[in-house]
């Protein structure tokens, strides 16, 4: 009689442990599944030239009118400093304001209230000229180590410094408003390079990758993602000397985005959803 007692014991005992461990691994919060960033298909529309002595650091359209800036570097000295429009036809560019090369690596430009802004690369000097005449009006310091790619929000202008970095500057006073950093499922995303404000988002180019990403301006989230490697690997083989991916122009009169690349042989015209 006692050990069918302890027998019954062990039975209920093991039954309610057995009980407890399903409750409690039940309760156990269970871990989402990381979601990969969305790829932005895109369909190649045309293709213009290109000067392949361009070393690409920014790309706009401004006024209906392609403008390019590009810098210099002593390991291709075909490179200039420089900025102005470019010519579709041609891919020549009809320069606005060049650089001393001795002094500055020209970067990033932005068009703002009637003026141009430009960023230089390790300086961290900037320069601001008039919109219409190009005639220099004044210089500004910026706190970023770098400067890389710039754009605006038609509020603020929007600067990137080959981090994940992106700083929001007022126009005014040229001082940091706000940093944004950009980030995907996998964390920080670095070398953010050119920038692209399209529709109430920012559009930039990964250094040394084919990939622009669509960056989510609230959060800094990228929320979308272009591989743009078949441009590439084109340029690859019309001009083997073309270089990294780098620039991103978008006309918002007729909603067309151009894309190119540093000393590429081609512009692209390029349409997706956005």
């Amino acid at each position: 009689m006692k050990m069918k007692f302890i027998t019954t014991i062990l039975i209920i005992l093991l039954f309610v442990s057995c009980d407890n461990n399903n409750k409690n691994s039940e309760s156990e919060p269970k871990s989402a599944p990381v979601k990969t960033t969305p790829t932005i298909n895109y369909s190649l529309i045309s293709a213009f030239p290109h000067d392949t002595t361009s070393f690409t650091e920014g790309f706009l359209i401004h006024d209906g009118e392609l403008y390019e800036s590009t810098g210099f570097t002593q390991e291709l000295p075909q490179t200039r400093s420089l900025f102005g429009k470019v010519d579709l036809k041609t891919g020549k560019i009809n320069t606005k304001v060049e650089l001393d090369k001795t002094k500055y690596f020209g970067e990033g430009i932005a068009f703002l209230n009637g003026k141009v802004y430009q960023l230089t690369y390790q300086t961290k000097i900037g320069f601001i000229y008039d919109a219409t005449t190009f005639k220099k009006l004044n210089e500004f310091t910026f706190p970023s180590k770098e400067g890389w790619g710039l754009t605006t929000d038609s509020t603020y202008l929007i600067m990137s410094d080959g981090t994940n970095i992106l700083t929001y500057l007022d126009p005014t006073t040229l001082k940091p408003v706000k940093n944004v950093m950009v980030a995907d499922e996998n964390g920080a995303v670095l070398n953010v390079n050119e920038l692209e404000y399209i529709k109430g988002f920012i559009y930039a180019n990964i250094y040394t990758t084919n990939y622009i990403i669509k960056i989510d301006p609230n959060n800094g989230k990228v929320i979308g993602k272009l591989d743009l490697s078949s441009l590439k690997n084109e340029q690859k083989t019309r001009f083997p000397g073309s270089l990294e991916m780098n620039g991103i122009a978008y006309n918002p009169t007729n909603d067309k985005i151009y894309v190119t690349g540093k000393l590429w042989s081609n512009i692209y015209e390029i349409q997706f959803s956005h």
